[in-house]
């Protein structure tokens, strides 16, 4: 089962591809089917296993021998592992397809920011969708649910917008929009989490960037891919990680 989990997590990986590739140019996720960017040449069923094709090429076109990315290995295999770990938490439930979709999204989102400085509204449609058709039955028998939402995309987007605003355009506003998303999708006590974590993890991620001279001192240094693995932190290990905290400040206060 964990390796079809896996496989599965990996299929939904290419498709991911895709829409990394397409929805920043405008282009249908359906139409045309898959091609080679480089020859455009369509891509057989064999040319679209996850990783094996890949690898049975060397990382090229089987047509026109262009490199291709190693992106594309690397997304499948990242999403197989983030929805292994996911319902290794969640098991067979309704949380683990709504976080596995999450999950995915903030991938897609991730890397299309960190490559174009973009968040494209198409993706944050998206999230607003799959939360109200996967959330309208818990919505309408659980107020509580909604009001949580509600008050967490107040907080996060309005926390985001107020930071933009104090620093002429610091914060983008696909940032805003996403926390604004994600406030409504996990609630305003979680949503607090990921905004706290998702500084920590820009501050860390930004030093090692610039040691690392991928990224200069004045260089723009996208905070999507930070908001996302926060989330998926605090999906994963939101519970540990606050307990841990409160174990923290207990013992700093008592000593």
């Amino acid at each position: 089962m964990t390796l079809m989990i896996f496989l599965y997590g990996m299929i939904i990986g290419s498709f991911l591809n895709v829409c990394i590739w397409r929805v920043p140019r405008g282009e249908s996720i359906i139409f045309p089917p898959s091609h080679c960017p480089n020859c455009n040449t369509r891509l057989k069923l064999y040319d679209l296993v996850p990783v094996l094709s890949y690898i049975s090429t060397g990382g090229k076109c089987r047509y026109c021998f262009n490199q291709i990315s190693t992106q594309y290995p690397l997304v499948e295999v990242a999403n197989g592992l983030l929805y292994l770990l996911i319902f290794h938490k969640y098991g067979f439930s309704i949380d683990s397809l709504i976080y596995c979709l999450l999950g995915s999204l903030l991938l897609v989102i991730g890397i299309v920011d960190y490559y174009s400085q973009i968040i494209p509204n198409e993706f944050i449609i998206t999230g607003f969708g799959i939360l109200l058709i996967l959330n309208i039955k818990s919505y309408t028998t659980e107020p509580s649910l909604l009001l949580s939402g509600v008050v967490g995309l107040i907080i996060a987007g309005g926390f985001f917008l107020f930071i933009a605003i104090i620093t002429a355009g610091g914060m983008g506003g696909g940032d805003i929009k996403l926390m604004a998303m994600l406030g409504l999708w996990l609630g305003w006590k979680l949503v607090l989490l990921v905004m706290l974590l998702s500084f920590v993890l820009g501050a860390l991620g930004s030093l090692i960037l610039i040691s690392l001279k991928i990224k200069g001192r004045k260089d723009y240094i996208p905070f999507g891919p930070f908001i996302g693995i926060a989330t998926l932190l605090t999906v994963l290990y939101g519970d540990d990680i606050i307990n841990l905290y409160i174990d923290f400040a207990l013992k700093g206060f008592l000593s």
